[in-house]
């Protein structure tokens, strides 16, 4: 059996560099003393690469300054939209070049946090509120937007939705964000969430092609009188009773036989919204649900987002962009250090370099600067 040559092609301290690189040229964070910049953006990145708490991340490591001094510091940071433009501006800078001034498709999806207790006057413009889920109808949410390709999620822009926010600002402040890489929308897919006559009218307007869930509410009439038949099929339907505040649009109604899953059996319906998108009625399913992939961004953030009880704002935008930063960085890495070059498709590694590793990484890294703690000790006597 021959057995290829192997050569290094990523270490654990080059992650980090490249992480520290890239949190630092983007986001800004006024320091003082022992703890610099640096310092407290590595104990930051060990938080979020163990889904662990900066206090907790603080008693961990050795040397590492204390969890009030690290607070000390965050607590400065007060401008939430200048966060949320550093924090942009640090997503799109590890993007390669080839989906610059291009047609791909984009996805824009909601993101709830649950938020418990009354906001005071300071988190009241921050929280949005919806239908009730984990106990709780307030949330912090974040909207955002990114490509899908070669079978990736590249998130190009974040959203910290405010109370007065409406979803067709929401869509303006994102779709502006793909401008200054100049790429344009090939076909858009959105969230449940944006189903209403003012997004699907102003996504007319805008000629942008996309593809959406459509909500059925109550028990009859609206989207409800189409979940019919035993095939899929196309129709057309208007929403919206007043005269100068309804629209008509394409609705595709598919047709899935349950077939024993999750031990269930009969027909299951889902309806979509349909501008302008290529594509086959028979293939809309299968290709919605692309969107909600085992590597989907929210359930990779989910694995190296910091812990906290902390509910200011703007540390919460915080935490959430750091964890898409290293979603991005990720996928950067096993695009330009994790492959080689071939004919077509560069052959990507994926197996070697998984989100989780790379987070291990980062982690050991962190450790071996600072220490961890190896004993406890308590009064003697």
């Amino acid at each position: 059996m021959t057995t290829l040559p192997k050569q290094l092609a990523l270490t654990d301290s080059e992650t980090l560099d490249e992480v520290l690189d890239c949190l630092s040229e983007n986001i800004s964070i006024e320091t003082q003393g022992v703890c610099n910049q640096k310092t407290l953006f590595e104990i930051l990145v060990r938080a979020a690469s163990s889904g662990d708490s900066i206090e907790n991340t603080t008693k961990v490591l050795n040397s590492s300054p204390c969890g009030s001094d690290i607070r000390y510091h965050l607590d400065k940071i007060n401008n939430f939209e200048q966060l949320e433009n550093q924090i942009n501006l640090a997503l799109k800078s590890r993007i390669p070049r080839r989906i610059k001034n291009a047609h791909h498709k984009i996805a824009i999806d909601l993101n709830l946090i649950p938020y418990y207790g009354k906001p005071d006057s300071d988190e009241d413009p921050y929280i949005y509120r919806n239908q009730a889920k984990s106990g709780t109808c307030s949330f912090y949410a974040y909207a955002t937007l990114y490509i899908l390709t070669k079978g990736k999620r590249i998130t190009l822009a974040i959203r910290g939705v405010r109370w007065l926010d409406t979803n067709v600002a929401i869509l303006t402040y994102l779709l502006a964000e793909l401008e200054t890489i100049k790429l344009n929308v090939k076909t858009l897919y959105l969230d449940r969430g944006f189903f209403s006559v003012a997004v699907i009218r102003w996504l007319q307007a805008l000629d942008i092609p996309f593809i959406m869930p459509a909500i059925r509410r109550g028990k009859k009439g609206g989207v409800n009188q189409f979940l019919k038949g035993r095939s899929s099929y196309k129709t057309t339907y208007t929403m919206g009773e007043q005269k100068d505040n309804n629209v008509t649009f394409n609705l595709w109604v598919i047709c899935k036989y349950k077939k024993g899953a999750r031990k269930q059996h009969g027909i299951e319906y889902f309806a979509y919204v349909v501008y302008k998108s290529k594509i086959n009625l028979s293939y809309i399913h299968q290709d919605y649900r692309k969107r909600f992939g085992i590597e989907s961004s929210y359930r990779l953030k989910n694995l190296c987002r910091i812990r906290t009880n902390n509910k200011k704002p703007v540390l919460r935008l915080l935490f959430v962009g750091i964890s898409f930063v290293l979603v991005n960085i990720w996928v950067y890495l096993l695009w330009f250090k994790i492959s080689q070059k071939r004919k077509g498709r560069r052959l990507i590694y994926r197996n070697l370099f998984c989100l989780k590793q790379m987070l291990a990484f980062l982690r050991q890294v962190v450790e071996r600067k600072y220490g961890t703690v190896k004993g406890i000790y308590i009064p003697s006597g």
